[in-house]
């Protein structure tokens, strides 16, 4: 696979950059080229002003406004990097690359489906709720944190039309005390289900592939790796293939059937 679309390097505006949830943010901002070209499950490289690394910041994100020209994220605050981009304030300006890698997709006659999230891995399941709701596919949702202070985008599935928007989190602060796949198990067990797509750790997507394999449902993954150029050049994003050969997450993935994965 080859990404969908051509990766350029985009100016952009803060718009709104403020708390989400515990250790959470969420900004908007301004990049109208860039909002009318990404695609759901892509992902874009952050030029950080104030930022010590030489590298740029690698984040997903959950809904692109074409019509507006922006663009919302959602990061978690995890290093010096995310910090500073967190005190960016309305109006400042930097760079951002994109749109990189390969997204969700949706069939053609595709029946009901489930989006899966875990802690970070929210946004872009929640973008993968909107393609389907986009492409008049039903589907139920289902997000787990560690608390409920910590969890973003249950209100924003059940917005865009989740059947059920489950929540499960480890202290049970939040809807069901467990896991996310205790959830996604009651609702295989309903049988009526054609895809899951899911983001999260990877333990997690670990299981909800076997689950997925095992119910003989479909299921895409949103792989987690440092993608740190971008290109496919540095092979810092590696992922091992079911096959015995290696992809890049930034340029084969982010997005990957979960049946190619070597888990």
């Amino acid at each position: 696979m080859t990404p969908t679309s051509k990766v350029h390097e985009y100016e952009f505006t803060v718009v709104e950059n403020e708390p989400a949830a515990e250790g959470l943010y969420r900004m908007v901002f301004s990049a109208p080229v860039l909002a009318a070209a990404i695609r759901p499950g892509q992902f874009m490289n952050f030029l950080v002003p104030g930022a010590k690394q030489i590298l740029r910041v690698p984040l997903s994100f959950a809904h692109a406004d074409a019509e507006a020209g922006t663009i919302e994220i959602i990061y978690a605050l995890v290093g010096e990097a995310t910090r500073a981009l967190s005190r960016m304030a309305a109006g400042e300006k930097s760079s951002v690359l994109g749109p990189s890698g390969n997204g969700w997709s949706v069939r053609e006659g595709q029946g009901r489906s489930i989006v899966i999230g875990g802690g970070v891995g929210a946004p872009p399941v929640v973008a993968a709720a909107r393609l389907l709701a986009d492409n008049g596919v039903a589907f139920d949702g289902i997000l787990g944190a560690q608390a409920a202070e910590k969890l973003w985008g249950a209100e924003a599935l059940s917005e865009l039309g989740a059947g059920q928007a489950l929540v499960t989190t480890d202290d049970g602060t939040a809807g069901i005390k467990g896991f996310t796949t205790d959830a996604l198990a009651e609702l295989l067990a309903g049988g009526i289900y054609d895809t899951v797509y899911t983001c999260g750790p990877q333990v997690m997507m670990r299981g909800i592939a076997k689950m997925c394999a095992d119910a003989g449902v479909s299921c895409q993954v949103s792989m987690e790796r440092m993608m740190s150029c971008t290109f496919g050049a540095c092979n810092t994003c590696n992922v091992s293939m079911a096959d015995g050969t290696y992809k890049s997450c930034c340029m084969d993935g982010p997005v990957f059937d979960a049946k190619e994965v070597a888990w």
